[in-house]
């Protein structure tokens, strides 16, 4: 009763730290965020976040550029998963109030020196954007189609200037956006006075201002537009440059408009696909094609192993068995220990942990726990079920040993807890460097290092342990058949059974499986846009499970029927190959959909995208690992064995 006892004190205490975790820094109502209801007149707190660029992937807080300040500046609360975004959100010296407009709002007035208009051109150069949130709401740039009759794409953030020539000159310039025309939607609740927010909007504009007479920081009067005469800004007919000794006036409008959107479906606009047909497409066409290739597989597995089986079993004597050639000779062999085996239970626990993760991340994703209103909310997430899938690797690592005939269960466990972990954190720690080297704010601060050290050590590495104690602790998995104590003599292979061969065509059929939604993955990732189709992706990886399973599954029939037992690794690689097909796609999208041309961003992209196929591999080889295990497993114990 004492040991049950404990592991339910164990499971109550990973619990509670999860739940903790989870909810530490932000509250809210899952499977979203609280709605928060505004009176008339109500202080509306808009922040400002990190500017962005697609061009370099180096994000910046708001205030590494001389916009204007509120008196003091202060840091909101920010989970595991934003930091690590490098998401900085701080106030901003902009003050809305429900449904009062203000026209030509004068926030504060710059004059450049040769620095600040050397940053200002700098973020132009690489098309930095500035982001803002309002409720919860990130700002967005509404760009019409060109059919007009369908709805706008929004893009997040402004820019922060561009780059344009006066007519009649071929001199380039570069101006500033300093006057934002903000678009405050909200609906209204019928029964009550109050409000919620919808909608956040924004038209920026390039405004040379000008004033008459002598400046005043109390009382500006701006003749480039002004509220009293009801002149606004609705061009850029006069841009503002960005150039030494510039004075720069920076302005806002807001507008606040009704709208019959409710609050639980206001960010329907912000996740609107703009190829949706595109997609529609790719998926079905992607998911036919699989599934057809699966029902093949799978018929022709059926039905020749039916035949071989039921072919071994009427042999008679001794002579006729001796005759017959196939993968029932090497039933002696098959199941003895490969080369290397300690490493290969250290990959097939890491990649349980992987397989655990992910499941139970996209589970969340699927209920809604995880949409974009919860800022690193999906990060977070998986970091900490990496964490607490720890007891699992530890489990399946040490039972896999021990059907191996190890003892030292102490050595997987410890390896099982570092080795993987320890290759990416050294991967990481080398391009934090390079991002703190750039000042950029993704760099991860020390503060967060340290917990996510403590996650590793503290609660990661204590739980492989636990997982690796139950695993051995239990009886050895028996082999169904004896292994000879003489290893016998693997014959020729013919050319395609090749085991580099074999293992490259393994890994196709999966990576095809996936190539298509890798794509908008990737674009989500690399291009800043929302990704939250989580119901397609369950059906993609469903897809990438199945097929991992059956093409090494056909492959491990076709090399024992060549009289060769030597699967356990090639099981693995088989479909861990599609890790290369990953990476050599991901080097071609860098090469074709990015415009990255500085050679920090560059390591970074290729650094993070090694990472991102490394787990792929770990992942789809234990897959195919376990689906091989089952399959030898499974024919040898179907047939009689002398």
């Amino acid at each position: 009763m004492a040991p049950r006892a404990g592991l339910r004190s164990l499971l109550l205490w990973i619990c509670t730290i999860f739940t903790i975790l989870i909810h530490g820094a932000h509250s809210f109502y899952l499977p979203g965020v609280a709605p928060q209801d505004f009176i008339n007149g109500a202080e509306l707190m808009v922040k400002v976040n990190k500017l962005t660029s697609i061009k370099t992937q180096l994000p910046y807080s708001y205030y590494t550029l001389p916009f204007c300040t509120p008196s003091k500046i202060v840091d909101s609360a920010e989970n595991l998963g934003e930091v690590l975004r490098g998401d900085r959100i701080e106030n901003s010296p902009y003050v809305f109030n429900m449904g009062d407009a203000k026209m030509c709002n004068v926030l504060c007035r710059k004059t450049l020196d040769s620095k600040t208009a050397k940053a200002f051109k700098e973020k132009i150069d690489d098309e930095y954007r500035v982001n803002m949130i309002l409720d919860n709401l990130p700002l967005v740039v509404p760009i019409q189609r060109l059919d007009q009759e369908s709805p706008p794409v929004y893009q997040l953030g402004y820019h922060v200037g561009l780059k344009g020539q006066y007519s009649g000159s071929k001199e380039e310039k570069y101006f500033i956006h300093n006057h934002l025309s903000f678009i405050v939607k909200y609906h209204k609740d019928s029964q009550s006075n109050s409000a919620r927010i919808v909608g956040f909007e924004v038209k920026p504009f390039s405004v040379k201002h000008t004033y008459e007479g002598k400046w005043s920081d109390e009382k500006p009067r701006l003749t480039s537009c002004d509220p009293h005469t009801r002149h606004t800004v609705v061009n850029s007919n006069s841009p503002q440059e960005v150039e030494d000794k510039a004075e720069i006036i920076f302005t806002y409008d807001v507008e606040f408009q009704d709208s019959d959107v409710k609050w639980a479906s206001r960010w329907d606009a912000y996740l609107l696909m703009t190829d949706d047909q595109i997609h529609w497409f790719s998926i079905v066409n992607s998911l036919m094609i699989v599934l057809f290739l699966s029902g093949m597989v799978a018929m022709i597995m059926l039905r020749t192993l039916y035949r071989d089986i039921s072919k071994y079993n009427e042999l008679e004597t001794q002579e006729e068995a001796q005759e017959e050639t196939g993968w029932k000779l090497v039933h002696g062999d098959v199941f003895r220990p490969p080369f290397n085996s300690d490493l290969l239970c250290v990959y097939v626990g890491t990649g349980v942990q992987f397989f655990g993760m992910i499941l139970v991340t996209m589970m969340f994703a699927i209920l809604g726990f995880l949409s974009p209103s919860n800022r690193g909310g999906l990060m977070t997430a998986m970091l900490l079920l990496w964490v607490f899938m720890g007891i699992f690797a530890g489990y399946a690592s040490t039972r896999l040993y021990k059907m191996f005939k190890g003892s030292e269960w102490k050595k997987i466990a410890l390896r099982t807890a570092v080795m993987f972990p320890g290759v990416v954190s050294a991967i990481f720690f080398v391009l934090n460097a390079l991002i703190w080297g750039q000042k950029s704010s993704g760099a991860v601060p020390f503060g967060t290092m340290f917990a996510l050290i403590f996650l590793w050590f503290g609660i990661s590495v204590p739980l492989v342990f636990v997982g690796s104690y139950i695993g051995f602790k239990k009886p050895a998995i028996e082999d169904p058949v004896k292994t000879n104590k003489i290893p016998r003599q693997i014959p020729e292979q013919a050319w395609y059974m090749n085991p580099a061969f074999s293992i490259l065509i393994g890994g196709i059929l999966p990576f095809g499986a996936v190539f298509i939604e890798l794509f908008f993955i990737l674009t989500s990732i690399w291009l800043n846009q929302f990704y939250y189709i989580f119901g397609f992706l369950f059906l993609v990886f469903a897809i990438l499970m199945v097929t991992c399973a059956e093409i090494t599954i056909v492959l491990c029939y076709f090399q024992l029927c060549s009289e060769d037992y030597l699967w356990w690794w090639r099981s693995y690689l088989t479909s861990g190959s599609s890790a290369l097909y990953l990476f050599l796609y991901a080097t071609f999208y860098f090469f074709t959909k990015l415009e990255i041309t500085k050679l920090v961003s560059g390591a970074l992209y290729f650094g993070y995208m090694l990472i991102a196929s490394y787990a792929f591999f770990v992942l789809t080889g234990t897959i195919g690992f376990y689906a091989c295990l089952w399959f030898t497993r499974l024919i040898y114990s179907s047939v009689k064995i002398d």
